[in-house]
């Protein structure tokens, strides 16, 4: 089983900012979100993890050492990071939404996201057939892996909605990927925002 954890809330978050590759800390209400998780994942085999300090602050509740690997970064937002999500025009939002090899200047398309993303899935796919394998990481890796257990393209990310601090369970045998569940937040219930 693959076990898609998206890191708690961040500071850039919490400011309502595009965060990407900028390598923020988790907030307060960052650091109670995770403090659920590692009952509601489960046991785990063996976690893997964006390289971004809000992703391995949330691998660290899982008690066990975590490895390290750049595809499952973040999308780059290049000259957009650290902007508030209501200051990006309009126009690069419909470009960014219709097309997706459109590249902001200094960032990353969806679609070259989405095929270093894949190419983790299918690196690590045959080990999750017998192994609980956490992966710690963000929003659009996390589509981009639920995109690639469904046979779709990437386009799909814009129909999904992923929590903070959700769990996503992709479930791998001989026969291929199955999600099955996705943006997992009962943890959360007792998480209050206003602490």
């Amino acid at each position: 089983m693959l076990i898609f954890i998206r890191h708690g809330c961040s500071t850039g978050n919490a400011a309502g900012l595009l965060v990407g590759r900028a390598d923020v800390p988790l907030d307060s209400l960052g650091r109670r979100q995770i403090a659920t998780l590692r009952d509601a994942v489960g046991p785990v085999d063996r976690v893997m993890c964006s390289p971004l300090q809000r992703c391995r602050d949330t691998a660290d509740m899982l008690g066990l050492p975590f490895e390290i690997d750049d595809r499952i970064v973040e999308v780059d937002y290049g000259s957009y990071d650290l902007t508030r999500l209501g200051d990006v025009p309009s126009d690069v939002w419909n470009q960014w939404r219709s097309d997706l090899d459109f590249v902001p200047p200094e960032g990353e398309s969806m679609r070259a996201m989405g095929q270093r993303v894949r190419a983790f899935c299918d690196e690590i796919a045959a080990a999750a057939t017998t192994k609980n394998i956490a992966v710690v990481c963000h929003v659009s890796p996390i589509k981009a892996a639920v995109a690639w257990a469904l046979g779709v393209d990437d386009s799909t990310a814009w129909r999904l909605h992923v929590d903070q601090a959700s769990i996503t369970r992709i479930a791998v045998s001989t026969r291929g990927a199955a999600v099955h569940s996705f943006n997992e937040i009962g943890h959360l219930r007792s998480v209050s925002s206003t602490e």
